[in-house]
């Protein structure tokens, strides 16, 4: 796809850094270090305004591999080295998703490390109940329930096979991961937040963030038409930063979090046309349609099929 080269310009110095998402992550920061100064008797309180930080923290570090809020590489690193939420280390998201960017190669069960797909040969050669659990999970309701850790069990199981395979970056992601992890749960320790009640908010901010991805992208012969659109305005469109748009996050990959509504609102007639009206009204429409239900077959529809 053709990508808009002109959101934002290149930052160097404080004025010209990205101040809505710089005061977000603070604000965000306020969220998660006020959760943890509750009392005990307040758990399920703590509990749910960790969700919504870590939601949203793991959003901003979305912005953040994407050049934002200072247009500084070695900065917004140094900014996404510390993830509260524990489970996944900032570098190994930024390759990952960066290579998820080849829009040419989306949906492809190799070459995307966002797919949800698998290759039909693999899926033929599954147990049976594995094949189960991931007609399950290829529901929204799996998807938020046992779909983190299916995720969380899948990506380990990667990186440990690339690892072995003499990828040392990766090792060194892990590794580099480690010191905002010790110092997350050393926080954690010292507030009166039962620690497994952290956990269990981490496992929930990642199935808030499973909705987002669950049909972010489709099978499809076209590339054009392998990324939606909804048109959410609510909660959870705020939670993922406006992702939702997520055409318009593929063809302008460097536009903020709230300049997409702007573009979309522009260009709305443009980008259904790209993307062949792969587009839901909300998130609401999303779980009436597919709480119970599978959208997509777990093996890739079309496999082996050309693209354009």
């Amino acid at each position: 796809m053709k990508q808009n080269q002109t959101y934002p310009p290149q930052r160097r110095n404080i004025s010209q850094w990205d101040w809505p998402t710089l005061w977000l992550f603070i604000g965000v920061v306020g969220l998660w270090c006020s959760a943890l100064l509750l009392p005990t008797s307040w758990g399920v309180l703590a509990v749910v305004m960790l969700v919504l930080a870590l939601t949203l923290h793991s959003s901003l570090s979305h912005e953040f591999l994407h050049g934002h809020p200072f247009g500084s590489e070695r900065a917004e690193t140094l900014l996404g080295l510390w993830q509260p939420g524990l489970f996944v280390p900032y570098l190994r998201f930024k390759r990952t998703h960066l290579a998820h960017h080849r829009d040419a190669r989306l949906t492809d069960p190799y070459d995307d490390p966002e797919s949800n797909y698998l290759d039909p040969d693999v899926w033929r050669r599954l147990w049976k109940w594995q094949r189960v659990l991931l007609q399950i999970n290829n529901t929204l309701a799996g998807r938020i329930t046992i779909g983190p850790a299916i995720g969380l069990i899948t990506f380990i199981r990667k990186d440990i096979a690339a690892a072995r395979s003499g990828q040392r970056e990766i090792v060194t992601d892990w590794l580099l991961h480690i010191p905002g992890t010790v110092l997350t749960l050393w926080a954690v320790m010292l507030s009166d937040l039962n620690i497994w009640l952290y956990f269990a908010a981490c496992y929930g901010a990642l199935s808030v963030l499973k909705i987002r991805t669950f049909l972010e992208h489709q099978a499809d012969a076209r590339v054009s038409g392998r990324t939606v659109i909804i048109e959410d305005r609510g909660l959870l469109g705020f939670l993922f930063l406006n992702n939702n748009l997520h055409v318009v996050h593929h063809m302008h990959p460097k536009a903020a979090w709230y300049q997409l509504w702007p573009l979309y609102r522009e260009r709305r007639d443009r980008f259904l046309t790209r993307n062949h009206g792969y587009v839901f009204p909300s998130y609401a429409s999303i779980f009436r349609q597919y709480l119970w239900k599978s959208k997509d077959p777990v093996a890739h529809p079309l496999w082996h099929t050309d693209a354009d």
